[in-house]
């Protein structure tokens, strides 16, 4: 074929198609208008604005008594641990000295066999009456060689005025003999000696008296400790306690200072409880002094009247105390130690039901303080984190900052950034936007925390 030949087959291959492409877009162009003019208009939409539905309160400023509240566990007041002050072997045990038992005061816990004691105690007055016996017989032969000292000085003084006759007869007229003025002389220094000696002897006498007074007096205080040791033989009770630990059995050997039996007197128990410094100084009550004390200590802090509430059961456990002492101020936590204190009587008094306030239990303590003045009491969840709150004003949400006073339980305490009667909102928000629609539903500040309480 020539070449003219095979340019006008192709152009017409070429031309056959556009046609066909032509008449393939002209008929969809077609079926789309038709398709369209089939087609409705929807109905335009109206935007309406969100409303979001809350529950709010009236703010009312008012004054609000301050309640400090900590934890403790309740110990007995008084805890003893008793140990034997003499050796020995036990003899006897209580036929209830077991943990938990309550054994009135003055009863026998235990005894350790006393003859040993016994013995020493007849020793010890075996002795007394010995040295009774001597000084009773050293002050019979004192004041018997007394009267005698009367006799010998006036046999004395006869011999030496028979003495002085003789000698001036003799030397003056001659009278006598030499001898018999000798004899006389021999006399006279015989008396005389005689008087020296009892003399000498009576000037000792009250020396061996008092010595043996002494004596007497050594052997009554042995006689007393023989006593004491035998009366410790027996370990009686000092008040009527429970038993918390025992270690007595009978036969066993004990030593003196070995821990035997731990009594705990339940008469009064006692909680410590720790308080953040900051609130102590700001809302504890404490009494003016009447003047300077000389200990630098919180001896003048009232004893209010407290509540306190087992942890396991508040609402049906709850007894009345009293705020005792404050016990301790601990530098490293900043926190006061105190005391509440619970009388046995009060501790007891529960429903039929329920169980008495006993060691151990771990509890909450109320302590009344100051009364904080002028705040508006709100739910906490009503307070943001970052101490905001929202109101509604003219129907829509507005986001104030507030100062906190004070978060007690689940009451939040405004003390500045509210006006009185605003409408607060207590339903909790998750970032809600500013000046949105709300719908306000009013209720009651108190009912709400009770519900609030009830859901969580």
């Amino acid at each position: 074929m020539s070449e003219p030949k095979k340019s006008i087959a192709t152009n017409r291959r070429v031309l056959f198609r556009i046609i066909v492409c032509a008449v393939l877009l002209a008929g969809g162009v077609l079926a789309m208008t038709a398709l369209s003019r089939l087609k409705k208009p929807p109905a335009e939409a109206v935007e309406a604005e969100r409303v979001l539905k809350v529950q709010a309160v009236r703010a009312v400023y008012e004054d609000v008594p301050v309640v400090l509240r900590g934890y403790g566990t309740a110990e007995p007041v008084r805890t003893v641990t008793i140990s034997p002050q003499v050796s020995g072997t036990v003899a006897y045990v209580h036929p209830r000295l077991d943990v938990g038992e309550i054994l009135p005061a003055g009863d026998v816990l235990f005894r350790i066999d006393p003859r040993d004691y016994e013995s020493a105690l007849a020793e010890a007055q075996a002795m007394v009456e010995q040295w009774k016996g001597t000084v009773e017989r050293l002050k019979r032969e004192y004041a018997r060689e007394q009267t005698r000292l009367g006799p010998l000085e006036r046999s004395r003084d006869l011999a030496r005025a028979e003495f002085e006759r003789l000698r001036r007869l003799y030397g003056e007229s001659k009278v006598g003999t030499r001898s018999g003025v000798e004899a006389a002389e021999r006399v006279y220094q015989q008396a005389v000696d005689q008087v020296n000696v009892l003399q000498r002897s009576l000037a000792v006498y009250p020396q061996r008296i008092r010595e043996a007074e002494s004596s007497l007096r050594a052997a009554q205080a042995q006689l007393e400790r023989a006593r004491i040791q035998r009366e410790r033989c027996e370990v009686r009770a000092p008040f009527q306690g429970r038993v918390t630990a025992s270690s007595v059995e009978y036969g066993q050997f004990l030593s003196p200072g070995a821990p035997a039996v731990t009594l705990a007197d339940d008469s009064e128990l006692e909680i410590l409880v720790a308080l953040d410094s900051r609130d102590a100084q700001r809302w504890l009550l404490f009494d003016t002094p009447a003047a300077a004390r000389e200990a630098a200590w919180f001896q003048n802090i009232r004893r209010v009247p407290c509540t306190v509430c087992w942890t396991e059961a508040p609402t049906s456990h709850s007894w009345h105390g009293v705020l005792h002492r404050a016990v301790d101020y601990d530098r490293n936590t900043r926190t006061l130690t105190v005391a509440v204190r619970v009388s046995a009587r009060e501790a007891s008094r529960t429903a039929s039901d329920g169980l008495p306030l006993v060691a151990g239990m771990f509890c909450s303590v109320d302590i009344p303080g100051r009364t904080l003045e002028r705040a508006v009491r709100l739910p906490r969840w009503a307070v943001t984190f970052d101490d905001k709150v929202y109101l509604a004003r003219d129907g829509r949400l507005k986001t104030v900052d507030v100062q906190v006073a004070r978060i007690q339980g689940d009451e939040a305490y405004i003390s500045q950034g509210i006006e009185e009667g605003e409408t607060v909102i207590v339903t909790r928000l998750a970032s809600p936007l500013e000046g949105m629609l709300l719908e306000v539903q009013m209720v009651d500040g108190k009912a709400e925390a009770e519900g609030e309480d009830k859901r969580s």
